[in-house]
């Protein structure tokens, strides 16, 4: 069914036009919009079946909306996501090619997106190109959303979301950026695990700050406005929160006890079972096993005072958290309080992001990704788990309650450092094999009455 249809070539130079174009979402303040609008014309050209068979929507200045219509359009739909914006890049930071420069050499595909989420949105258009050619239909409608500033946590996405909640349509999945297939997931463990997040944390920001007596720095009082925050800032850490083993954390723990070897079969057995014992391990372990069973406490930027020897009268610190699964930005900031324990430290939630639900890895939705995974990377297992990046996909999962995270493409961890970082690029391969994947997901979606 799958393999029923013969994909165009040539998609390494479409993902490298797309990749030329610099959709920088931190740009349009004072940029402007011309970047996104030449992707969005370029979008037209690349793929014209999907443009002209399929439905689209503006949402907001940078939200699209495409609906391919299904065979039985009373069946809840499937939404398929991906952003086209991208975080900044400057070839002065060390890149072998240039960030924007969209070159293809020795079998990669290289340049600020290429990860992030463009090569990811590219594999989903072009199944559904390919699909379009071989005149397929989906049996229920399928949705393409796609955001032009997920990465400034702009709203595009929101109003997507906003607008499938005023139509009073709940999406059967939703599918959007996240995990990727990785080897040796974990120590001892054998082969490939297609990493599929069925939950997110909650991206929240805080401010902390103090009034203060200002004045000459020769004669300070006993604590300063600087000095009553940094005693704030002192008192959160890693053991701010208490630890909690998520369910997608255990179900994990138990897939990757049947590829273990040796003792670490029986350990992550033993894990699995006990999941206070998991919460435990990892908080010992620190650094991102802790953060899956936690939430987390990174100040992140501190300010006051515009001269060396003078006092401030106001001092301020800004706290990120990523608040674990179970736990509500309500709940986390009387935490914070009561951990600071100083009324004269204002707490001032900039931005809440609660932490979304989990979705379940026992269900037909999983079990579709799943069988996807099987036809585009045939030795990958699929495991849940818990993303600690926030995605797009959190305003859908407030009402829908289907929502995973995976991009249909091998990274290994030199690719996956990457991400955000210097010389992002994917193998020209990992984009036949996404398309497959799309393809296969888009072909086996039940009908409304399964």
């Amino acid at each position: 069914m799958a393999d029923s249809v013969v994909p165009r070539p040539g998609s390494a130079e479409r993902l490298s036009r797309m990749i030329q174009v610099p959709t920088v979402s931190a740009e349009p303040p004072t940029s402007g919009l011309a970047p996104f609008e030449r992707f969005v014309t370029l979008l037209g050209e690349l793929y014209p079946l999907a443009h002209e068979r399929l439905s689209r929507e503006r949402i907001t200045d940078l939200g699209l909306l495409f609906r391919w219509p299904g065979r039985d359009a009373t069946a809840d739909p499937v939404v398929l996501m991906a952003h086209f914006d991208v975080v900044p890049a400057e070839a002065s930071d060390g890149w072998r090619e240039p960030p924007f420069g969209g070159v293809v050499r020795d079998g990669f595909v290289h340049g600020r997106g290429a990860l992030d989420d463009k090569g990811p949105l590219l594999v989903m258009f072009e199944a559904v190109e390919n699909l379009l050619a071989a005149g397929f239909v989906p049996e229920r409608d399928v949705y393409l959303s796609l955001g032009g500033n997920e990465e400034s946590f702009g709203d595009a996405a929101r109003a997507i979301a906003q607008a499938f909640q005023d139509r009073g349509l709940t999406p059967w999945l939703v599918l959007d950026e996240g995990g990727a297939v990785v080897a040796s997931p974990l120590p001892l463990v054998r082969g490939e695990a297609a990493m599929i997040g069925v939950g997110e944390k909650g991206a929240t920001t805080v401010r902390l700050s103090a009034q203060g007596a200002g004045g000459h720095a020769s004669a300070p009082p006993a604590l300063t406005a600087v000095g009553r925050v940094a005693r704030a800032v002192s008192k959160l850490t890693p053991a701010t929160f208490a630890a909690r083993t998520p369910v997608a954390v255990s179900a994990m723990l138990s897939r990757f006890a049947t590829r273990a070897r040796g003792p670490a079969h029986y350990l992550y057995r033993a894990l699995a079972a006990s999941p206070w014992l998991t919460a435990r391990v990892f908080t010992l372990l620190g650094g991102e096993p802790a953060a899956l069973v936690r939430t987390t406490v990174a100040p992140t930027m501190l300010s006051g005072g515009t001269a060396q020897n003078v006092l401030p009268s106001r001092a301020e610190a800004t706290v990120n958290l990523r608040i674990a699964l179970g736990e509500t930005v309500a709940g986390t900031a009387r935490r914070l309080r009561r951990r600071i324990g100083d009324r004269r430290v204002q707490i001032e939630v900039l931005e809440a992001g609660e932490p979304s639900p989990e979705s379940s890895s026992e269900n037909e939705q999983f079990a579709l990704i799943s069988t996807a995974v099987a036809v585009s990377h045939p030795t990958a297992m699929p495991v849940p788990y818990v993303m600690m990046a926030a995605t797009d996909s959190r305003h859908f999962h407030r009402f829908s309650p289907a929502c995973y995270r995976f991009a249909p493409l091998a990274m290994p961890g030199e690719l996956r450092a990457t991400i955000h970082g210097v010389d992002e690029r994917v193998e020209i391969a990992e984009l036949e094999r996404g398309e497959v994947f799309h393809r296969a997901l888009i072909q086996s979606i039940p009908g409304g009455a399964s």
